[in-house]
């Protein structure tokens, strides 16, 4: 089955591959601190009693999580020049990435704050702290330790759903693999070659989630 295999071909490639997983992690990063902001925004608007903030972020929170990340993709990329603002197939990919990526770390980082037991949230309100000081002393330093693997399991989702800018021709890992297929009709060692390279990425970060969890002493994150 392998007997017509070239791995000449692949070494031949390597720079290409090199070139689009430096692409594919660096932009998956950004993603990933844009990802952060706006989960972060979105668990404060969501843990908010009245509804005019908590309704807006549960209607984006359902609406990103009930479609799948290509429509939301191409929706940026032919919608926003309708709109009159175009950007570079980067940026779309970036900011679909955040946006989507988005809405389940905000219920990541809310359930590690709804984890915190009410017992040590009222004795803090007994002894006279403000919201402010309650969140920073008491809340949110127990909630990263609890929020910190499924993050990082996120980020594993995240750097997965980046081969999807292929599709409007972003330059990262897949998209090599596709040039490879193209230029040599060798579509077995362009796309075996690129799940070799999400694998290691796969890897390495959840090796990183393990070792996370065993230093905050929690469960790692699967994946």
């Amino acid at each position: 089955m392998l007997e017509n295999f070239s791995f000449r071909t692949i070494v031949e490639y390597l720079p290409l591959f090199g070139q689009g997983l430096v692409t594919t992690v660096w932009l998956s990063a950004l993603s990933f601190v844009g990802a952060l902001v706006v989960g972060i925004v979105l668990c404060a608007m969501n843990l908010q009693r009245g509804w005019l903030f908590r309704a807006p972020a549960k209607a984006y929170i359902d609406a990103v999580r009930a479609t799948p990340l290509l429509a939301q993709l191409y929706f940026l990329y032919f919608g926003l020049p309708r709109l009159g603002f175009v950007l570079p197939e980067l940026v779309v990919g970036i900011l679909a990435l955040s946006l989507n990526s988005g809405a389940y770390i905000s219920e990541i980082i809310r359930a590690g704050i709804l984890s915190i037991p009410r017992g040590q949230v009222e004795a803090s309100v007994a002894s006279g702290m403000t919201y402010t000081q309650r969140m920073r002393l008491v809340v949110l330093p127990q909630a990263f330790k609890v929020t910190i693997p499924p993050l990082l399991g996120q980020a594993i989702v995240l750097v997965k759903d980046s081969a999807l800018l292929s599709l409007i021709s972003v330059a990262e890992l897949t998209r090599a693999g596709q040039l490879l297929a193209s230029d040599r009709f060798m579509p077995a060692e362009g796309f075996l070659t690129i799940a070799a390279f999400y694998l290691l990425l796969y890897y390495g970060l959840k090796a990183l989630a393990v070792l996370s969890g065993r230093w905050l002493g929690t469960a790692g994150a699967r994946a």
